[in-house]
């Protein structure tokens, strides 16, 4: 499974919360696998899905989950610490971890080496930590949102892209759809 896969296997499960997702493809993917108001997608900011995520459960009080990416994650490492030292429990992260830069052409991560996330994650402090198969992501997200705690999940997959078109969708209509979601 390619991250798109995970992607459409999730859409039903998570579609009826708030989902931060990050830049470039997985937005992309996301967008015509199930556009939703509750999606915000990334379009320019990479590494900061799991802030933005982590803020905005901390700011109100439905569940919000934030898909990003083991490149993403890696380039603002300082997330993981912020995350343990300011639990949400209405707060999702998904790190789909292919062990590349899948956006920018598939180079390898560091992830996709010796660098265990889900490993780093605990280390930083986040105490809810779960590493899962592509295959699982859908059910382990499922058990997440039952839980009702704050839940790293580090999804291994393999590298990947299919084919998708840009998000024509203009950046301030993407945030004022969403505002409405996160207001209702």
């Amino acid at each position: 499974m390619i991250r798109s896969d995970i992607l459409r296997d999730i859409a039903p499960i998570i579609r009826d919360h708030l989902v931060i997702c990050n830049i470039g493809l997985p937005s992309q993917e996301l967008h015509l696998t199930d556009d939703q108001p509750t999606n915000f997608y990334m379009l320019g900011t990479m590494g900061l899905s799991s802030s933005i995520g982590l803020g905005l459960a901390l700011a109100q009080g439905k569940k919000v989950i934030s898909i990003d990416g083991d490149g993403s994650v890696l380039t603002n490492f300082g997330t993981l610490p912020t995350i343990a030292n300011n639990v949400a429990d209405n707060f999702i992260l998904l790190i789909i971890d292919n062990g590349s830069y899948g956006s920018t052409g598939d180079q390898p991560t560091y992830a996709g080496k010796k660098t265990s996330l889900a490993a780093v994650a605990e280390a930083c402090g986040c105490e809810n930590v779960v590493a899962c198969s592509a295959e699982d992501t859908g059910k382990t997200i499922q058990a997440a949102l039952d839980s009702n705690k704050m839940t790293i999940i580090v999804a291994k997959c393999e590298s990947g892209n299919v084919k998708v078109p840009v998000i024509t969708m203009d950046p301030v209509v993407i945030r004022d759809r969403f505002m409405k979601a996160v207001q209702a």
